[in-house]
Parts: structure tokens; C-alpha cells; sequence
């Protein structure tokens, strides 16, 4: 399992789309068809694909240079010129606030730490700057010396308006100067949409029923660093449950699937487009799905529970009589696979290191700081035990036990 961990970050970052993310598809392809009794198959998803050649940010005045990273998917610029204006943590009060001063300025607010109750996600703040009327939006990582910030857009080829991750360091030179005047930015983004596609790597072990417990990771992920807590962590834990119990599914009630998905990254296109075009009988023999995104990097683990009050308490239970602690967060926090899970009513889990914990090495996440010496061995055989715990109860459960994990809060 470090192997694998270890392999997946030698790739580098695997963006969706680049020869990084396609040579990991074919790793885990490779791993996935030494799984004992494993029927393997790449399905592929046809997804709004965009490519970046340049983007720079300048400071008008004076033709300084900031480092930055376009968000996925951001719409282009050719060379726009505006005030920056600096909304802070840019929660829906600093743009209430604010309102009359937004319109045709750049918007700069600062990135929270995502994995955490109550943060206020990228896609948000800048969804709020464009109905707002900005002409622009910068999002910055608070951490000094950790460079821009990486993220979706959430565009898709829609409508959109250009977006930049920076480093705090950036955010302060363009702060407000004391007399109150408002600096002047300079965005130029050379991007263009375009179809794309990728790969879902499955591998189904059969049981003896025809339904299915799902066991999901997301490949893919931002251009810089290694993306190795996201996710790295994940498919290298998932790869290893696979090889571990795939020798004892078959005496089970039901089978064991492993997807690997890519697109994660750009608003879980991937994921949603997999199962969307799936038929309504395929999708309810997916009985539970356990999703592992970013399981190393930090001490405990956490299940994000989606809304589903018996899954949650399933779950306390089954991690109590095995001895393993484990905490939940109920309410449904959309920002891996599992939610598009359970916008079809499949009860669906994510596991996760660092919740509520902002000091932990997953502030790091979607920066070029997100590499293989952020993430220890114990902490992928800890997310292992839980999971393969979890994961064990789900295939040899009663079916009325798991059916009756559905019910979800209003």
C-alpha cells in the first residue's frame, strides 16, 4: 500500500487531462487486475474539458509580476485591467457590505480551511463575486511561504468570469493602500474549453447476491505538488482493501466494487456523469458507498455521513465493536464523490483525516505543498483498518440492515 502511495506521487499532480493523470489510469488499471478474482474494465466519461497555456497576474502600476494558478475550467482574459477590492474571508456579509463597490472591480478574498463545519467553499465566494458583477476574482491561501492556491471553478463551459489562485503573499501587495486608494491588477488567462474525456477504472469482485458495496478514490488532481494527501492517500488505501478482502467476497451476501474515478477535481464531473447515465435498476444494486478522499496527513478519522441519520449511527457502531476510533460529521458536505452518491438516494460515506482540524497538514490541500512527506505510513494502515471494517460489515450485513440505512434527514 506505501508503494502505491509512493508510485502515484512519482506522477506527479494528475490533472484531468494530462499525460500525468494517464499514466496513473494505467498504474491503477495494472494494480486493480492483480486483485484476486477481479473483472476489470475502464469505463470512459465524456466530460467539459479546458486547457490553460498562460496566465499571469501584474500589478498595474508598476508591472510587478505575482505568482498564480488559474482555478480549473476559469474563463479567459485578454489583458483585463481593474481596482482590486479586498473583501477578507468574503463571506455573504462583506459582500452584502460591499455591494455598491464590487461591480466592474476585481474581488480578492482568502481561502478557508474546506474541511471544517461552518467554511464557506472557493466556488461560492466566487459565484457570489459574479452575480455581484466583479470583473474578476482572486482567491489567496492564508499560510505564508505556501504559494497560490489551486481549486475548480466550477465553470464546466458555462458562464464565468476569470479566476486566480495566489499566495498570501500576493493578497498583501495588493491590499489597500493607507490613503485608501485601491490598487490596480492585471489579469491575462489564455484558456479554452474543449471536449474531453477520461477514464473510471472498475473493478468488481463478485459476492453472492447481485448487489453491490462501493468502495470509491478519485485519481486525479491539481497541476503543482503531488497531490498526495488528495488523494493519493485514498487510491493507495483503496487498492489496498482490494487486495485484502477481494480472497473472502465471494461467501458474501453481496459484491465488492472499486471505482477509481478522475474528474473529481473539476466539481465532480466525473463521478456524476458515471452515474447519471447509468440506468435506475444498476444504480440501486449500489447498496452503500464508501468514499476515501484524503486519509493521511493527519491523526483520526472522520465519516461525512451526507444526511443519512442510520448510516451515521451504522457507522459509530461498527467502528465501536471493532475498536476503532472514529467521529462523524451528519450533515451532507458535497465536496467529494460520495455526494453524487447520495443525490441518488445511496447511502454514502466519506472518510477523512484533519475535520475540524485547521492546523493539520491538510491546510496544505490544493497548493504545491501537498506532497508524499505530509502523509505517514501508520496513519494509511489506520484509514485501512477503519475501512476495511466498514467495508466488511457492508458485505456480510443483513439486507435489511443496509436497506434501512437510506433514511436521511430532510
Amino acid at each position: 500500500m506505501w508503494a502505491d502511495f509512493q508510485a502515484l506521487c512519482d506522477l506527479g499532480g494528475r490533472l484531468a487531462g494530462s499525460a500525468s493523470e494517464a499514466a496513473a489510469l494505467d498504474f491503477v488499471r495494472q494494480r486493480l487486475r492483480a486483485v484476486p478474482g477481479a473483472t476489470v474494465r475502464a469505463e470512459p466519461v465524456e466530460y467539459p474539458g479546458w486547457g490553460c497555456r498562460t496566465a499571469q497576474l501584474t500589478h498595474a502600476a508598476t508591472g510587478v509580476s505575482f505568482p498564480c494558478t488559474p482555478l480549473l475550467g476559469t474563463t479567459s482574459a485578454k489583458g483585463i485591467v481593474a481596482e482590486v477590492i479586498d473583501l477578507g474571508l468574503g463571506r455573504h456579509e462583506d459582500f452584502e457590505r460591499h455591494a455598491d463597490m464590487i461591480r466592474g472591480r476585481i474581488v480578492m478574498v482568502r481561502h478557508e480551511y474546506p474541511f471544517a463545519a461552518g467554511h464557506l467553499h472557493r466556488r461560492v465566494k466566487l459565484g457570489l463575486a459574479q452575480q455581484a458583477g466583479a470583473a474578476g476574482f482572486l482567491i489567496a491561501h492564508p499560510e505564508p511561504g505556501v504559494g497560490p492556491v489551486s481549486g475548480s471553478s466550477g465553470r464546466n463551459g458555462g458562464a464565468g468570469i476569470p479566476a486566480l489562485g495566489i499566495g498570501v503573499e500576493t493578497a498583501e501587495a495588493l491590499r489597500r493602500s493607507p490613503d485608501c486608494t485601491l490598487p490596480s491588477a492585471r489579469m491575462v488567462i489564455d484558456a479554452d474549453d474543449h471536449p474531453a474525456q477520461t477514464r473510471m477504472s472498475i473493478a468488481d469482485v463478485p459476492g453472492n447476491g447481485p448487489n453491490w458495496v462501493v468502495v470509491s478514490a478519485h485519481i486525479d488532481g491539481h497541476p503543482h505538488g503531488e497531490s498526495a494527501i488528495d488523494n493519493a492517500t485514498g487510491v493507495a488505501v483503496a487498492l489496498g482493501l482490494a487486495r485484502l478482502l477481494a480472497p473472502r467476497v465471494a461467501q458474501c451476501p453481496r459484491g465488492l466494487r472499486i471505482c477509481l474515478f478522475s474528474a473529481e477535481e473539476w466539481g465532480l464531473v466525473g463521478s456524476r456523469i458515471w452515474l447519471e447515465r447509468m440506468n435506475e435498476a444498476a444504480r440501486r444494486s449500489m447498496v452503500i458507498n464508501i468514499n476515501l478522499d484524503s486519509v493521511g496527513g493527519a491523526a483520526g478519522l472522520t465519516a461525512l455521513t451526507s444526511g443519512f441519520e442510520r448510516l451515521d449511527a451504522w457507522v459509530k457502531d461498527t467502528a465501536s465493536r471493532a475498536d476503532l476510533p472514529i467521529t462523524t460529521h451528519l450533515p451532507l458536505m458535497a465536496n467529494s464523490d460520495h455526494a453524487n452518491f447520495a443525490a441518488h438516494g445511496i447511502p454514502a460515506l466519506r472518510l477523512i483525516t484533519g475535520f475540524n482540524a485547521p492546523d493539520s497538514n491538510l491546510r496544505l490541500l490544493l497548493t504545491a505543498a501537498d506532497t508524499r512527506d505530509k502523509v505517514r505510513p501508520e496513519e494509511l494502515d489506520h484509514a485501512l483498518r477503519v475501512a476495511g471494517a466498514l467495508t466488511w460489515q457492508a458485505l456480510t450485513a443483513w439486507d435489511e440492515t443496509l436497506s434501512g440505512l437510506a433514511v436521511r434527514r430532510d
